[in-house]
């Protein structure tokens, strides 16, 4: 009877088992991935490429700095910066007490120096009368033509420095040499100045160029026999033409850019000197698509990019259920040949195939997509 009682026990216990078991919920299925938003830009073709645009201002080719040959103290700066001047004009004048004094002191050495000749050429003359005579030796009449000849040697000498004296006063201003413009001064009155320092630098604005400063990396890239499109930065509206006439053989320590002279063709008058200006060449070449670096995903030997399908069209989740209502879709990815090892010097990649015009690009977060996930269109990058 005991056992009997056990065994159903037993019975019960596992009936009660497993009905618990049958009432506990089956495993839940794995949820599916986040939408996950993007940014995306659509993908233009384009057949030309541009090469810049920079920055620039316009300079002279030929500009001198221009300096008294002797020293002194300023007194007058007759022009300033943006004067136009011409041949002859006088720019600076030095303080000419100095040289005056120099000037009488060579006068009155010259008048010596003649009064010394005259007596040792009437002494040299008195001697050599005698020595016909036999009334003096002919030692004598040697030392008398000695002494005639360094008193004429002296004279000479003092006259060179009186025309030195007088040039010294012309000296004390400073005139232009050529028709110009005032581009930089240098000094200003009451300054006093040594032989040779710059007072102002004239410039000829005949011969004009456009200067700009191209990064190192971008510089090795410009082609040199392209005629740049010159544009006046405060009236776009107006342009010109350049070639390309120097580039520096060495980078800027602190900019790490080389600067670059271009001769302007034909320029006309609003292109003053100093005027700041856009340079930039535009060139034809085989269609591309110009896109961020940042849409390029180069995994598994693999260069690809991440499309996004327009609305209603194959891959769209919006028309499936589960997300209808909002705007998300399913990428899918695709290979591309890129025109070019890698991104380019302003970050950006060309696409030569692999795109068709208007399909949308997935441009961030490319490594942590897979195909065929569903994202959700968070900004048009258009």
């Amino acid at each position: 009877m005991r056992r009997a009682l056990l065994a159903g026990a037993a019975l019960a216990g596992t009936a009660l088992v497993a009905g618990v078991a049958a009432c506990q919920p089956s495993q839940e299925a794995p949820a599916p991935p986040a939408v996950r938003p993007v940014l995306t830009v659509l993908a233009q073709p384009t057949d030309s490429v541009i090469f810049g645009p920079f920055a620039g201002t316009v300079e002279p080719r030929y500009q001198s700095q221009l300096g008294f040959q002797i020293g002194g103290r300023v007194v007058a700066r007759d022009v300033t910066v943006g004067d136009v001047v011409k041949k002859g004009q006088r720019l600076a004048a030095l303080d000419p007490i100095v040289s005056r004094f120099d000037l009488s002191r060579a006068e009155a050495e010259l008048a010596d120096a003649k009064a010394q000749a005259e007596n040792a050429s009437a002494t040299e003359a008195r001697t050599r009368r005698l020595l016909e005579g036999n009334n003096v030796t002919q030692a004598q009449l040697d030392a008398a033509v000695a002494r005639r000849d360094t008193a004429q040697a002296r004279l000479a000498q003092a006259g060179a420095s009186l025309q030195k004296a007088r040039d010294q006063i012309g000296y004390t201003e400073l005139h232009a040499d050529f028709d110009g413009v005032v581009t930089q001064r240098l000094a200003e009155i009451g300054q006093v100045v040594s032989p040779g320092q710059g007072i102002v630098t004239l410039a000829r604005p005949e011969t004009r160029e456009a200067v700009v400063d191209i990064p190192e990396t971008l510089a090795g890239a410009m082609p040199k026999d392209g005629r740049f499109t010159v544009v006046l930065q405060s009236a776009p509206e107006i342009t010109a033409r350049g070639r390309v006439r120097e580039v520096a053989p060495f980078a800027e320590s602190g900019t790490r850019t080389r600067r670059v002279r271009l001769t302007l063709e034909e320029p006309g008058p609003a292109f003053r000197l100093g005027a700041t200006i856009t340079v930039a060449l535009e060139r034809r070449t085989e269609r591309r698509f110009i896109l961020p670096a940042t849409v390029l995903l180069d995994a598994d030997g693999r260069r690809s990019v991440w499309i996004v399908p327009e609305a209603g069209k194959p891959g769209d989740a919006t028309a499936d259920g589960p997300a209808a209502g909002a705007d998300t879709r399913q990428v899918a990815r695709r290979d591309v040949t890129l025109d070019g090892d890698g991104p380019d010097g302003h970050g950006r990649v060309a696409v030569r195939t692999g795109l068709e015009p208007g399909e949308r690009v997935v441009v961030a977060g490319v490594h942590s997509l897979r195909d065929g996930q569903t994202v959700r269109l968070a900004d048009d990058r258009n």
